[in-house]
């Protein structure tokens, strides 16, 4: 059975010696920089390193779709030979510091050719891509505020580097931006988390006190 979720992370690490070893490129993006011009075809794969990316789509109403979060170990976007013109209108974001390895989409296409193993996990993610969108157009959209805030930070604090600890380093003013939420019912549920000691906050950013208990405000997808 898949479990539906959008943070995708780790889906790759048993090729990352693999893809060490096949041509590549590699870059760095800093926190807020974006992978792709807007309006440009995702020309690139990349294999992320460490950090985490966003992807999302604004709406000419001025509203947000977050679509995904892709941290360490993963590969985005996935591969394949056309060019949509709905990658036109997505936006790829990093949202912390990242190392990628890039590879050309004929670089990809050879491991793909070459590597049964690798073309049948890229199948694999696809399914779990697809069923994360599913399971978001039935039922996302009725989470509480609440529950969005917890899905997001724990995710964020498990698919930290090690080095992070459980400190996030984003504004609630990210926060809002990135959930979709206004600053009311932010500001309303990261109260009530701090009531719980479940959190603390500061100026930019907030520590998680007690991953288990955030844990279990979060949503099956999680």
């Amino acid at each position: 059975m898949l479990i539906p979720r959008y943070f995708f992370s780790h889906d790759f690490s048993p090729f990352a010696e693999y893809f060490m070893s096949q041509p590549h490129k590699k870059r760095t993006f800093h926190k807020g920089e974006l992978l792709w011009k807007i309006g440009q075809p995702h020309d690139t794969i990349h294999y992320i390193v460490s950090g985490v990316e966003m992807n999302y789509a604004d709406h000419e109403s001025g509203h947000r779709k977050i679509i995904s979060f892709h941290g360490a170990g993963t590969v985005f976007p996935g591969y394949h030979q056309h060019q949509y013109k709905i990658e036109r209108a997505l936006v790829t974001q990093a949202l912390t510091d990242m190392r990628v390895l890039e590879f050309t989409i004929p670089q990809f296409q050879t491991m793909f050719e070459q590597n049964t193993a690798l073309s049948e996990q890229i199948v694999n993610w696809y399914s779990m891509y697809v069923n994360s969108l599913l399971f978001s157009s039935i039922h996302q959209e009725y989470n509480s505020s609440l529950v969005k805030i917890c899905n997001l930070l724990y995710l964020l604090t498990i698919n930290q580097p090690a080095d992070a600890g459980t400190r996030i380093n984003l504004t609630q003013d990210e926060l809002a931006e990135l959930l979709g939420l206004s600053r009311v019912q932010l500001t309303r549920g990261l109260s009530a988390l701090r009531q719980q000691k479940i959190i603390s906050t500061s100026r930019g950013a907030i520590q998680v006190l007690d991953l288990p208990r955030l844990l279990s405000l979060c949503s099956s997808e999680v």
